[in-house]
Order: C-alpha cells, then sequence, then structure tokens
C-alpha cells in the first residue's frame, strides 16, 4: 500500500471510530428530547402501518391514543445506528484494501445505517405492540420484550450485512468460500459485543448483577443467529458456483 493510501485509510478509520465514539457518548445522556430526529420519523411509520395514533410528550415519549404504549428513548435504536454505520464502513474499507475507498462512502453509509434504522425501531414496535399482553412459561413481558429487541436488531444488523455484501459480490471483491463466510459473520458479532457489551464494561457496567443477567441474552442470541446465518450462506454456496475474488 502507498504511503499516501495508507494516510487516507488511517485518517477514514480515525473519523469512523471517533464518529461512532460521539455518538455514544452523545446517547448515554441524551434524552428522548434529544432524540427527537430517530424517534419522530419512527413514531410516524407505526402510526402509518398500525393505524395507531401517537403524541409527542416532552421528557417521556411518544405515546399512543389509548395511553397504553410509550415509545420512549430505549426505543431509539441508536446502538443499531452506530453497528449498522461500523459494519458498512469499515467492511468497505476491509474488503477493498490496499485500494483507497472514496470519502463520500462515508456519508452514504451514514444515511444507509440511518435507513436501516428506522426500519428495525419500528419493525420491534410494532411486535412489541402486538405482543405487549404476551407472557409465555419461559419470560416475563419485560424479558419477553428483550428478546424480541435482541432477535430483530441482530436479524435487521445480518440482513444489512448480506445486503452490503452481494452488492460487493458484483464488482468481484468477496469470495464466498465457506470460510470467508464464517470470517466475515464473526467480523459482524465483534463488533455487536464491543458496542452493546465492550463500552458499557469499560465504564464500569460490570460492577452491577443486572448487566450480567441482560449479557447473557446479547451473547447467546446473536451468536445463535450469526451459525444459523453461516450454515445458510455456506449451504447456499456449496450449492451454487461463485467466481473467485478477492478475500474481504
Amino acid at each position: 500500500m502507498k504511503l499516501k493510501q495508507k494516510i487516507t485509510t488511517s485518517a477514514q478509520l480515525s473519523v469512523i471510530l471517533l464518529t461512532a465514539y460521539a455518538v455514544k457518548s452523545f446517547y448515554s445522556t441524551a434524552g428522548v428530547n434529544d432524540l427527537r430526529w430517530i424517534l419522530a420519523p419512527t413514531a410516524v411509520l407505526v402510526e402509518l402501518i398500525t393505524g395507531k395514533q401517537f403524541t409527542f410528550e416532552s421528557q417521556a415519549g411518544y405515546i399512543s391514543a389509548d395511553h397504553t404504549f410509550l415509545i420512549a428513548a430505549s426505543c431509539s435504536g441508536v446502538n443499531f445506528l452506530i453497528i449498522s454505520f461500523l459494519v458498512l464502513a469499515l467492511g468497505k474499507i476491509w474488503r477493498e484494501r490496499p485500494t483507497e475507498v472514496e470519502w463520500r462512502f462515508l456519508p452514504i453509509a451514514a444515511a444507509v445505517a440511518y435507513v436501516s434504522t428506522l426500519a428495525a425501531n419500528t419493525t420491534r414496535i410494532v411486535v412489541a405492540l402486538y405482543s405487549q399482553n404476551v407472557e409465555t412459561s419461559w419470560f416475563d413481558h419485560d424479558e419477553l420484550h428483550r428478546v424480541q429487541g435482541i432477535v430483530i436488531y441482530f436479524g435487521f444488523l445480518l440482513a444489512l450485512f448480506a445486503a452490503s455484501e452481494r452488492f460487493a459480490s458484483r464488482s468481484g471483491r468477496v469470495w464466498n468460500s465457506p470460510s470467508s463466510v464464517s470470517r466475515r459473520s464473526a467480523y459482524v458479532l465483534a463488533i455487536y459485543y464491543a458496542v452493546t457489551l465492550g463500552i458499557p464494561i469499560l465504564r464500569g457496567s460490570y460492577r452491577e448483577s443486572a448487566f450480567w443477567q441482560h449479557s447473557i441474552v446479547v451473547v447467546a442470541i446473536p451468536i445463535g443467529l450469526t451459525l444459523l446465518f453461516a450454515i445458510c450462506r455456506a449451504t447456499r454456496n456449496t450449492q451454487t458456483p461463485s467466481a473467485g475474488g478477492k478475500l474481504p
């Protein structure tokens, strides 16, 4: 890699990581009023799909007309937004090395991550709305809501990752061997854990017992979904011949 390319790549990596850190820091102290840029369009989409009406109440969130459901700050999906941006931006740089990636890709990755977050948020809230009175022998209402969120968010993350891989494969920059599928799946999992668990641990959340109870679910479900994704992709690749390409 030429010196100019190394400098550019290093600068891009710095911008990506600093952007992710800045958004994470903002989210850690943000209230619902600070998050209307993502909660408002989410509420509109939920209204269009469910027919329910939501009204914004300062410091609370978007509350349904019957006062039975609240779209609060925790429904903003900012963690998903950060992870999606990292998966798209870092994945692009990794796949195309040592070629220099144009700077314009970063705002494109941010825009795609934002739209994906709205889709994931809307899906999660719609599912929660229609299952708010559901409980199982395994999970109470809060635990079921948590499991639904992890499944939906990580499922959308894998779908976003698969879409980016498919787009990249058109230029011959993805090698669809079973081993490379596993490596790329692990890469998504690593970013997910770094944001959802790594940063909270660095901030001292490991001292709280509730964090470790939550971590069990956060660790287990994505591993299961990632293994299923890798198996499906590997099975598909054994059935469909693919052109050789460059390892991501």
